[in-house]
């Protein structure tokens, strides 16, 4: 778990709260400045806070003393060797502080030991969230327990293969943190799935509410999010709740941030810093009370380059990274991703099942799947709703691609070819042009300001 969102310190409401005044916390490591006054902060929250400029020196106050948490930001090189981890610990919780871990990096502090990583600088807020993560929670007890991954046959992660279990044990580590989210993968694999998997297992009772950068349109983008007054513009005939206020205690997923207006991921990133938004035409901001998961299938570094994402939004954004493997990075799921489809979509559709041959496995497992498990999935529902074998699917997608890349007259203008191919790209999507879009990398509005809409192509 990583948290760096600053929050204003709240006064005791909680049963954890006077918990917390119970808390011996020791702080290791870091700049003895900023050592300092977090001592003197934690003071007020816990009931003994001490102090250690180095493991060494830690060591010894706990063979000594017992602490409930020990806050340790080790020297700042690089190195991520974590071996003091079981010798200090003992039977405390260590809440490691440092810059933003990769998922390989999260995983092996937590495997060790560590009970939670707060991202530096560290602050009291950071860090009482932190230790109140970590004490039992009253009423948790006469609450059924969280439904664990996999145990929901709409939401699932199937899979085993190594990369796809990285990702499922990071989830269920990092569920129940407050810290920001972002999800990267190619289109198909999965993003709002893992988003959704966070939600359920978070603990968090409000709603979960994916929003999609790219289909709406930027000038009402704001709107949507943060709401507006009465008259806060012609034909705002009433008020209305953005939809960050609509989540109500739950999760905002923000699918392919990386088509978010630039105007508007400077308001983004006040309003996670904050913890407020300010609806358009309101003279004073509202509080919100939501976890923020985004998506991405860019490399939004690339981006910053280019000056087409803000690096301040990409850090606050990129506390915790989920990187979701292509499926055909894990052929060997596929024959349990085909047995789960089967099963769930027979059902759903009212049609039998059917059993695929060991040959037509081989060869779904050898095929590229440029379109990832949403593409399989397509493939499978085909073949129970139309009862085609699924190499005759897979042929006919074949065929599909090779019409697209049909070469066109070198009499062409470059704006007729350009057309030409968004129109191909935008068939190949099913006519689905937020999906036409990402794969063009340009936003939905430059698409259909380019090619307007043919009769018969379906608006999602």
């Amino acid at each position: 778990m990583v948290t760096t969102t600053r929050q204003k310190q709240r006064s005791a409401s909680s049963p954890n709260d006077m918990a917390c005044k119970r808390l011996s916390v020791m702080l290791v490591g870091g700049e003895a400045e900023h050592r300092s006054s977090l001592q003197q902060h934690l003071a007020r929250h816990c009931g003994l806070v001490e102090a250690a400029d180095s493991l060494e020196k830690a060591g010894q106050l706990v063979s000594r003393c017992h602490f409930d948490f020990l806050v340790v930001e080790p020297q700042d090189n690089g190195d991520w060797d974590l071996d003091w981890v079981p010798q200090l610990k003992g039977s405390s919780n260590v809440i490691l502080v440092a810059h933003r871990p990769d998922t390989e990096r999260a995983i092996a502090a937590l495997r060790v030991g560590v009970s939670d990583i707060v991202a530096k600088p560290a602050e009291v807020a950071d860090l009482i969230d932190a230790f109140r993560r970590q004490l039992p929670n009253p009423a948790a007890a006469s609450k059924p327990p969280q439904t664990r991954l996999g145990n929901s046959s709409r939401h699932q992660l199937v899979g085993e293969s190594p990369s796809i279990q990285q990702v499922k044990t990071l989830i269920e580590r990092i569920a129940t943190s407050t810290a920001t989210v972002l999800i990267q993968g190619e289109t198909g694999t999965g993003k709002e799935l893992v988003a959704r998997l966070l939600h359920a297992n978070s603990g968090r009772h409000g709603n979960f509410v994916p929003v999609n950068c790219g289909a709406i349109a930027p000038e009402l983008l704001e709107s949507e999010l943060f709401g507006h007054t009465r008259g806060a513009f012609t034909n705002a005939h009433q008020g209305r709740e953005g939809l960050f206020v609509s989540a109500k205690a739950g999760t905002v997923f923000l699918d392919e941030i990386s088509e978010m207006p630039f105007d508007m991921e400077v308001k983004l990133l006040r309003a996670i810093e904050e913890s407020a938004i300010r609806p358009v035409g309101a003279d004073r901001e509202v509080p919100i009370d939501c976890r923020i998961v985004a998506s991405t299938q860019h490399e939004l570094t690339e981006r910053i380059k280019m000056g087409r994402f803000r690096e301040d939004l990409y850090y606050r954004l990129n506390v915790i990274h989920i990187d979701l493997p292509s499926l055909r990075s894990r052929r060997e799921d596929i024959p349990v991703l085909v047995d789960h489809f089967i099963k769930n979509m027979s059902i759903e559709l009212a049609v039998p099942p059917v059993e695929l041959s060991a040959s037509t496995l081989d060869k779904l497992q050898r095929y590229a799947w440029p379109g990832n498990v949403r593409e399989l999935k397509n493939v499978l529902e085909r073949t129970l709703l139309l009862g085609i074998d699924p190499e005759k699917s897979l042929q006919q997608l074949s065929d599909t691609r090779e019409e697209s890349s049909v070469s066109y007259s070198l009499d062409w203008t470059l704006e007729q070819v350009k057309q030409h191919h968004m129109a191909q790209v935008l068939k190949a999507s099913g006519g689905n042009k937020s999906e036409a879009a990402r794969r063009l990398d340009i936003s939905r509005k430059t698409l259909e300001r380019k090619l307007p809409a043919e009769p018969g192509h379906r608006q999602t």
